[in-house]
């Protein structure tokens, strides 16, 4: 599988709408500039920078995730997809909107889009082994605890043509 990322789509997810961040747009994020976007109290949250660099190089795909037209939150990927098809995924929501059931819904439906994309074999996601709140988004997205990394959680979600 080549390295090559697929062309983002907006994503649906129940209430929230993923869209797709452009490199400008996230280079303009990391520069602090908030112009066309209406970020919702507590976005940007304490992670939203560390995955805009990836966005802003090409080297990620992103997604703002909105709600009512207010953006509450982010998620993309720690880079393209492995040679062996497998995609990391990160995701945050500020925290007025968690423990809403917000977190599942977007998991879901992101880990939904990329399992449907050409060459994609498998979805990764890492998370601190005390956050339950993300832990139980990935398994109830059908990701399973695949062990331990760096003192993280290391879930994976194996594509097949049933999730797509």
């Amino acid at each position: 599988m080549s390295a090559e990322l697929p062309v983002p789509s907006a994503i649906t997810a129940g209430d929230l709408v993923l869209q797709p961040l452009s490199r400008d747009l996230a280079a303009a994020l990391m520069a602090r500039d908030f112009t066309g976007v209406r970020p919702a109290e507590g976005w940007p949250h304490e992670d939203t920078f560390d995955g805009l660099g990836g966005v802003a190089s090409g080297q990620s795909l992103g997604w703002l995730v909105t709600f009512d037209g207010l953006v509450v939150g982010d998620c993309g990927t720690h880079g393209p997809p492995s040679p062996a098809g497998v995609v990391e995924i990160g995701y945050g929501l500020a925290a007025p909107y968690r423990h809403r059931g917000y977190g599942r819904a977007l998991v879901r439906a992101l880990s939904r889009w990329w399992a449907a994309q050409p060459g994609i074999t498998g979805v990764l996601a890492h998370t601190d082994p005390g956050n339950t709140p993300s832990r139980r988004s990935l398994e109830s997205a059908g990701f399973r605890l695949d062990g331990m990394e760096n003192g993280e959680c290391r879930y994976l979600l194996t594509a097949t043509p049933a999730l797509s």
